[in-house]
This record gives C-alpha cells, sequence and structure tokens, in this order.
C-alpha cells in the first residue's frame, strides 16, 4: 500500500506518523503556539527529527464553534508558513488541512504534497476536480455539517453504516475525477457522540474493506480528555492508548500532535506481528 507524493513513493505497510502544526490562534490544543518563524521551524524540526513523515499544516481552525475565516485570511496565514518551512526543509512532505479548493491549489503550486480535507469536499464544490488536476494524495474525512454546527449533528440511522455509504459514494466520485490516491478519515470529533466516537474506534477495521489507507486523528481530542475528566494538556497517556487500538484496528496514519510517542505505539504494535 503505497501513496506518491511529490514523485517519491511512501509504503504504508508500516505505519507513519503525521505531525500537526496548526498556525492559527484558537485551535483547541496549541493554539498560538506557533505564530513566529523560529517557533514554527522549531517545532517542524522537532517533529521531523522525532520521525514524522508528513507536516500536515492548518490555518483554519475546526474545533467545535471556531470562528470562520476568510479564504484570504487563511492564505495569509498559509502561504509564508509554507514558504518558510519548503526553505529551510526541502525534503519535507508535507500536508495542507484546507476545505478550499483555491488554498489547496496554490498550496501544491508552493510545494505542498498532500491535501487533507475535514469536509470530505462537502464544502468547496471545486475541491474533486482541483484534487483529480492535481494530482495529489487526498484525505477524505468524514464531517456532518461544519466546524460551527457539527456538535448538533450526531444523528445517525446506524454510525458505521452511514459512514460507509458516505466512504463509498465520495470514493466513486474522487475515481471519477481520476484521483488516484485516497485516505479515509473517520472524521473523530467531527458530528459524533462521545459513545458514537468509541464506536468507531471499536469496529474502525470495517473500514479496511474500502482497500484504502486509514488515516486516525484522536491526538488529545476532547473524547479522550472529557471521558477521563482530564484537560488535552494531560491527556497524552489517553492519546498514545488510543492510537494502540486504532493501529491494531487497521490504521496506517497517525495524525497527532506528539510524534515521538505515537511512533513508540506503532513499533510496539509493529513488533506483535512479527
Amino acid at each position: 500500500m503505497t501513496i506518491n507524493c511529490n514523485g517519491k513513493l511512501i509504503d504504508l505497510s508500516t505505519p507513519k506518523v503525521m505531525g500537526i502544526l496548526n498556525i492559527t490562534p484558537d485551535s483547541f490544543y496549541d493554539g498560538g503556539k506557533y505564530s513566529s518563524d523560529i517557533d514554527i521551524l522549531s517545532q517542524t524540526e522537532r517533529m521531523l527529527n522525532d520521525g514524522a513523515t508528513f507536516i500536515d499544516i492548518g490555518a483554519y481552525s475546526s474545533r467545535p464553534n471556531a470562528e470562520h475565516i476568510s479564504e484570504d485570511e487563511e492564505l495569509k496565514r498559509l502561504n509564508p508558513t509554507l514558504e518558510l518551512i519548503i526553505k529551510k526543509f526541502p525534503n519535507c512532505l508535507i500536508s495542507i488541512d484546507t476545505f478550499r479548493s483555491n488554498v489547496a491549489k496554490k498550496s501544491i503550486e508552493i510545494g505542498a504534497c498532500m491535501i487533507n480535507d475535514i469536509s470530505g469536499g462537502t464544502m468547496d464544490e471545486k475541491m474533486y476536480a482541483t484534487i483529480g488536476e492535481l494530482k495529489v494524495p487526498y484525505v477524505l474525512m468524514h464531517i456532518k455539517g461544519t466546524p460551527q454546527t457539527m456538535q448538533s449533528k450526531n444523528q445517525y440511522e446506524n454510525i458505521i453504516q452511514d459512514l460507509m455509504y458516505y466512504f463509498s459514494e465520495k470514493i466513486n466520485i474522487l475515481r471519477n475525477h481520476k484521483v488516484n490516491d485516497i485516505i479515509i478519515d473517520l472524521g473523530f470529533g467531527f458530528g459524533k457522540s462521545l459513545d458514537q466516537n468509541y464506536k468507531l474506534l471499536n469496529e474502525l477495521s470495517h473500514f479496511k474493506r474500502f482497500d484504502l489507507p486509514i488515516l486516525t486523528g484522536i491526538s488529545r481530542k476532547s473524547m479522550l480528555y472529557k471521558l477521563l475528566n482530564i484537560s488535552s494538556d494531560d491527556a497524552l497517556n489517553a492519546t498514545s492508548i488510543a492510537n494502540t487500538i486504532a493501529l491494531q484496528n487497521g490504521t496506517k496514519i497517525l495524525r497527532v500532535h506528539d510524534v515521538k510517542e505515537a511512533l513508540e505505539s506503532i513499533k510496539i504494535v509493529e513488533q506483535l506481528s512479527l
């Protein structure tokens, strides 16, 4: 199982880590932490040295009830950071966390190699065609509503069947747009209750039937810290436990704030299959 990133084939038979770099002032865990060039480069270098295969840059906060910003503001935040990282780390494989096709296009032109779309194409009708033209890997996430409304949209007939139908439909459309490398993300926390998140985590292996890489992003999320009555700052141990379960159920990419610990989870789970 491989994906093509800027001409480099990434083998996902062994799971990989995607390090999160939020350059937003209001992300739920690290909002405002990386606002200077020095902070951005230092964190990127730390994640790469710790073993991250991908760096995922987000300039639009998708936490529940986050402020909606314009495309111009997103690009204003994103482009200088992207250029800065590519100049310092020219071999870095950069994913862009955006639901806007124009932001995706401009980012790939600058040097990013993957698009991570929280909306699964539902918030920009041009996204699928754009990805097809760009010929880059695409993370297809499930969401109900938008970051501003998703907390009230967690009603499902059967959450597993509903997500199966969602991915089947979207994958078919993407294939029609000649998108070759599709990665699926169940969207933990995006229009799901706490119980629904854990049902998806427990039954994640059902989604292996698509024969596509699965990305899981549960790092320090509220499904962990609310269950344990702690803060996101204290949720690293819980994240490692949840990541381990996700890996055992078929996840191939872990999207995390803490790269070193995610690699440790991967190494332990891989050892079990030797």
